[in-house]
């Protein structure tokens, strides 16, 4: 596990004692479900209720001997209930409890997720409106192409969460199932019935068909879910990182009192937290792609996919829980240097208007390869010897001859270029969203 990186709820969610937790959760709801069938006298099941004990450190023990650990659980289990213990794990097999109670942990990571993912996207949404009209170069191939401001990236990047959380609220669901089958899903010891009490009473879905186990194309769905989510940041990661390059200077992250960039070269302010962000995305890709390995088995169930999902189950859900923090910290305190981004888009005075121009020539009846190679001319010609565009374009007479100067002047206007930003902003921030899943239906049982 990579416990360098976990947050305490999650780290709390993905610990050996919450994962036993889980799986008596399993065994007390067959056990009540069969108490209500008659399976199992009334009795048992209260003793079962009251004695049901474990500690991780028993487990542990035990499985030194047995090298299975659902048998050392349930033997810890009957040790603290007594006879009564014969009832517990009647009718199962390992899977039933460990599939079922995964599916109870993934549900909960997700809950957790998804608040995260809604603070990054308030930062984003905040961040958006305070930059909405902070003007910059808009960049093609990493070349200046047309003016755009910082808050319509920064809109795209919470439209990239807000699909992101959609993307996760239905791979939530994918993973919320249960089974209750037995060894190859045929329920051959036990009633269907048992299975759909037992989720209703877990507030999971019960499996239409499964094997030995749950189908591995859920479990795929939610990492490969939160890889997309990861991508999403590495996105807004990567644009700061080229922001904060000396040669750009736009926006940087924030740099505490006492905070160090280089041992060697104290003038260093380094993105670090935007790099590493980065590299974390990498991990979320590699661990959706061992999920994707654990969906073909042999026949009806084998382990190759067991020991994979002990890492990449709880790594994914802890990374990702650890990068939206960071990114949303990111967002908050970004500096951003709303003048530099103007002087960067003044730099190659006004060369970022000529497809304005293209199109104003093409408008007044010049054909569109010849107002290209007019356009072309002036732009390389401003570029190359730093003179002013609309200046050369104001002087020639090829240009002349089809737009007067002051109709020149009025193609170079920002706020024309830019007169759809409002309409963007209403598209993105106050659509209706019948898709989304409320925070208030976010959750499930309580089971601990």
């Amino acid at each position: 596990m990579i416990k360098r990186y976990a947050l305490p709820e999650m780290t709390a969610l993905w610990s050996d004692e919450r994962r036993f937790q889980a799986w008596l959760a399993v065994e007390l709801a067959v056990c009540e479900v069969h108490a209500e069938m008659g399976v199992i006298p009334a009795a048992a099941l209260d003793e079962i209720r009251a004695k049901a004990r474990f500690t991780v450190e028993r487990i542990a023990e035990i499985e030194q001997t047995t090298r299975h650990d659902v048998i050392a659980f349930t033997t810890a289990l009957a040790e603290s209930i007594g006879p009564a213990a014969r009832y517990v794990h009647f009718g199962l097999t390992s899977s039933d409890v460990t599939d079922t109670a995964n599916a109870i942990l993934m549900r909960e990571a997700c809950d957790l997720l998804l608040r995260r993912l809604d603070a990054f996207a308030a930062a984003l949404r905040a961040r958006a409106y305070e930059h909405k009209d902070t003007v910059m170069i808009g960049r093609t191939h990493g070349v200046h192409a047309e003016p755009t401001t910082f808050g319509l990236a920064l809109a795209l990047y919470y439209a990239d969460a807000q699909r992101n959380r959609r993307r996760l609220a239905r791979a939530r669901q994918a993973v919320a199932v249960g089974k209750i089958s037995g060894a190859v899903g045929t329920f051959a010891h036990l009633d269907p019935e048992v299975e759909a009490r037992v989720c209703a009473r877990l507030g999971l879905q019960p499996a239409p068909i499964s094997t030995q186990v749950i189908q591995r194309d859920r479990h795929a769905e939610l990492l490969a879910t939160l890889a997309l989510i990861g991508a999403g940041i590495e996105k807004a990661a990567l644009e700061i990182r080229h922001l904060q390059r000396t040669e750009v200077r736009e926006a940087r992250e924030s740099f505490g009192p006492g905070q160090k960039g280089s041992s060697a070269m104290p003038h260093k302010r380094n993105p670090i937290v935007s790099e590493q962000l980065c590299g974390l995305a990498r991990i979320l890709r590699s661990n959706a792609q061992a999920a994707l390995e654990n969906i073909a088995l042999w026949h009806e169930r084998d382990i190759s996919h067991s020991s994979v999902e002990r890492i990449i189950l709880p790594d994914s859900c802890i990374l990702t829980d650890y990068m939206l923090a960071k990114a949303t910290q990111l967002i908050e305190g970004l500096v951003v240097d709303a003048d530099r981004m103007r002087a960067n888009l003044e730099s190659l005075r006004g060369v970022t208007f000529s497809g304005a121009l293209l199109l104003e020539l093409t408008r007044r009846g010049l054909d569109r390869e010849a107002a290209y190679a007019i356009v072309q001319r002036l732009a390389l010609q401003a570029w190359d010897a730093g003179q002013d565009f609309l200046a050369l374009a104001s002087q020639d007479p090829e240009a002349r001859s089809f737009i007067a100067p002051d109709d020149l002047a009025r193609l170079f206007d920002l706020k024309h270029q830019l007169r759809n930003v409002n309409a963007i902003f209403e598209r993105v921030f106050n659509a209706p969203k019948a898709d989304d899943f409320p925070p208030s239906q976010v959750g499930g049982a309580e089971l601990f």
